[in-house]
């Protein structure tokens, strides 16, 4: 009985890799039918999911607690500790501390000095984030643009294939030249709607990035500008 069992099971097994085989020729197959346009827009979906992990893992490591790494510097720059709010911003090694400790550097000049140097900062570390995003910006408005000029390169060689049957031609022929025709538009809006998610959604968390680094910068320049508390003094015995 067991030994029925198992050749039940393999046999089932096997059955669902011939399926699953078969499945993955057709898609093959469907693909090969959209004509070279397809080998294009096989390359920007390749590209659309490299960019969308590889900023992912860069916008991961960039981000931090920006109010306990506010709290931290200020503990440091209060204590007189410039050094230490310093080693402390490499150790951290992330975009907010990256531009903090460029105003700690400049401290003891004057604070618009202070202030652009941060603001600089800023725009840089923006701009890291931002990288080569816009590519998926771009591949969201080619993709579907490629896709559409492979359907109408499909309609016009149906449409010639007509013209040289002189009409004589079965409906059924004619609807497989349109709906081969019709492959790279569905690949195109398919890859377009990719990108455009992954843009959003990467421009999203960006922007959460850039909100916490200019509230930490704006948070380091108030503490700057803190007057600083007068020294008590002790007060001497009347002999």
């Amino acid at each position: 009985m067991g030994f029925l069992l198992q050749v039940d099971t393999t046999a089932a097994a096997a059955d669902s890799l011939q399926a699953a085989a078969a499945e993955g020729s057709s898609l093959l197959d469907l693909l090969l039918l959209g004509g070279w346009v397809m080998i294009p827009l096989v390359l920007l979906s390749v590209l659309t999911i490299y960019l969308f992990i590889e900023r992912m893992i860069t916008i991961r490591e960039a981000g931090s607690d920006p109010e306990a790494i506010t709290d931290r510097i200020r503990d440091y720059v209060r204590n007189g500790d410039v050094e230490g709010a310093i080693t402390y911003c490499e150790r951290k090694d992330v975009p907010i501390t990256r531009i903090l400790k460029q105003g700690l550097e400049r401290l003891g000049r004057p604070i618009s000095e202070i202030q652009d140097a941060v603001q600089a900062a800023g725009k840089h570390e923006t701009f890291a984030l931002e990288k080569r995003t816009n590519l998926l910006a771009s591949i969201s408005g080619i993709a579907p643009m490629l896709g559409f000029f492979g359907t109408v390169v499909g309609m016009i060689r149906a449409f010639q294939e007509i013209q040289n049957l002189q009409g004589n031609v079965n409906p059924s022929v004619l609807a497989g030249g349109i709906w081969e025709a019709l492959i790279t538009t569905a690949a195109g809006l398919l890859v377009g709607i990719l990108a455009l998610f992954a843009y959003n959604f990467l421009l999203e968390r960006i922007r959460r990035l850039t909100n916490d680094m200019e509230r930490s910068a704006t948070d380091f320049i108030d503490l700057l500008q803190e007057p600083v508390p007068p020294r008590q003094r002790r007060e001497e015995p009347v002999s």
